[in-house]
Formats: structure tokens, C-alpha cells, sequence
């Protein structure tokens, strides 16, 4: 019974395959192949104790291929980082680095 309570935006419906949709539902969606993705690399310090960092952002994915990418440039550039709200964050300066390995990778629209 408290499931109903959450439903959004119809009160009735004739339709017989209406499904309801419920709040908190998230929309799931497939990664876009690397050729299609459009990442951008960029550097930060600002926010950051005067550390610099490597930011990649702008990939349209699920978590756990986000994931996988950023262990994959973690271990090719040999240093820390983390995965969260979307970004990949890399310790230290490695942009160019960065930028080749994911033209390698198969990501021809970074920059």
C-alpha cells in the first residue's frame, strides 16, 4: 500500500498497459561507445589544498564502466585517484597523458 503513494502524475487510466512510474526511480541507460563520447580533460587546483589534479568529466555511462575506466587510467598513469559525481579525478598533472591514452582507448572527442 505505501508504494502507491509515490506514484506520479495519473490517477486513472483506461489504457491496459499503463505502467505507473514511481518517484525515486531511476532512469537506466547504456554507456555511448567511445567514439561517441565527448570527454574532457582538465586540470584543477582550486578547492583542492593547492593540489593539482587531473579531471575527467563529461562521460555518459553507467557507474561501474566509469569505474572501470578510471582504474584503467589510475594504473596507466601509476598514481591515485577517485570516481564521483561523474568525474574520474587523477593525482597530479597527467593531462596529456591522460588525453593520448584515452585517443589510444578509442575516445577520438576528447580534448
Amino acid at each position: 500500500m505505501a508504494k502507491n503513494k509515490n506514484k506520479i502524475g495519473v490517477v486513472y487510466s483506461t489504457n491496459p498497459d499503463f505502467e505507473f512510474q514511481y518517484e525515486g526511480e531511476e532512469e537506466v541507460f547504456d554507456t555511448l561507445p567511445p567514439t561517441q563520447q565527448k570527454l574532457r580533460v582538465k586540470m584543477e587546483r582550486s578547492g583542492r589544498g593547492g593540489k593539482t589534479v587531473t579531471v575527467v568529466d563529461k562521460f555518459v555511462g553507467t557507474d561501474d564502466d566509469l569505474n572501470a575506466l578510471g582504474k584503467i587510467l589510475k594504473t596507466k598513469c601509476g598514481v591515485g585517484g577517485s570516481v564521483k559525481d561523474g568525474q574520474v579525478i587523477i593525482q597530479g598533472d597527467f593531462k596529456e597523458r591522460i588525453v593520448s591514452l584515452l585517443i589510444e582507448m578509442g575516445y577520438t572527442n576528447t580534448k
